[in-house]
């Protein structure tokens, strides 16, 4: 096994439970979002607003390349990194996709509020639901393993990757 890429729409748990699932296997977890904002220095609300959409997404797609190594690794990544045919190919080729899949009404719930994503800043409910509608067909086929995260806690996800996974704390692992 080589790199576990967290997937799913904004809200659904990635970073959370891609830091969880890295403590127990011992590996590093990198945040492709973080990364972005580290090499451009600005956030990502900085980059849609000075630079737009597109050059944000060819910026996951440059990140994914850099990523795309044998090393063990558990990658989080933005909900919209799946929207583009050689990013689901490149995660694909390069490790195991975990969706994390969460109802929209819990969704709503944890982002409200949140100031810190450019694509539901002043957004009418119907334009996220639009969104995330057209989103998860995508991350259903890109995915070798979906989890159902709405009733269940960061924890008890993390667990349940694991062991659908067939992993080990410690990095030992047996089959993927």
């Amino acid at each position: 096994m080589t790199t576990i890429f967290m997937t799913g729409f904004m809200g659904t748990g990635k970073t959370t439970i891609g830091q969880l699932l890295a403590d127990q296997l011992q590996m590093p977890v990198i945040d492709t979002d973080v990364y972005i904002e580290q090499q451009e220095g600005i956030t990502i609300a900085e980059i849609f607003e000075q630079k737009g959409e597109a050059y944000f997404r060819e910026l996951e797609t440059a990140v994914l390349e850099k990523l795309s190594t044998n090393e063990q690794k558990v990658v989080t990544t933005g909900g919209g990194i799946i929207m583009k045919e050689k990013n689901r190919q490149l995660m694909k080729q390069c490790g195991t996709v975990v969706f994390l899949e969460t109802d929209l009404a819990v969704i709503f719930e944890r982002l409200r509020g949140d100031t810190s994503r450019p694509l539901i800043q002043n957004q009418e409910r119907s334009r996220i639901e639009e969104l995330y509608e057209s989103r998860l067909p995508l991350y259903r086929e890109a995915a070798d393993v979906i989890i159902h995260t709405t009733n269940q806690t960061a924890e008890q996800v993390a667990q349940e990757v694991m062991q659908r996974l067939n992993l080990k704390r410690n990095g030992e692992t047996n089959t993927v």
